[in-house]
């Protein structure tokens, strides 16, 4: 695909996660980061038919702990990833559907805690490659806010 065919996007953008009952997350497009991540707690392993899942609670909401969705997913692999301080941790992949604006396509996602940074949810690099330019000077030029 040419550039002048992508899609522009901003540094921030609301998006859905259909697939996890997750609508209008405000996230920050990372190019900076390989993987894309999602705040999450309470992760539990368990097996179902032999396939490794997990389960895990989100407050997809900056500043919002009330409200909770609760989620679980087949488990790719476990990745080592360091975070924004250098440290590497292991932490569960999983693939879900992100949807930014009328686009809808699948992603893999790492689950951390994130409860200390100022997003829930970073979009990676591998999730916007060949799909969006990113314009860092501007916010949610794909989405509109939440009501």
């Amino acid at each position: 695909m040419k550039k002048q065919e992508l899609l522009v996007i901003g540094w921030r953008e609301w998006l859905d996660l259909p697939e996890l009952q997750i609508k209008q997350m405000k996230a920050k497009i990372d190019t900076g980061a390989r993987s894309s991540a999602l705040h999450a707690f309470h992760i539990e392993q368990f097996q179902d038919e032999g396939k490794p899942m997990i389960s895990f609670s989100v407050h997809p909401y900056q500043r919002d702990t009330h409200h909770t969705v609760i989620a679980q997913a087949q488990v790719l692999e476990w990745r080592l990833v360091r975070n924004s301080g250098g440290v590497a941790q292991l932490r569960p992949v999983i693939q879900t559907r992100v949807k930014l604006g009328e686009k809808q396509w699948p992603i893999e996602l790492t689950l951390t805690n994130r409860d200390v940074m100022g997003f829930r949810m970073l979009l990676g690099r591998e999730a916007v490659r060949q799909r969006f330019l990113v314009d860092p000077g501007h916010s949610f030029v794909l989405s509109h806010p939440r009501a």
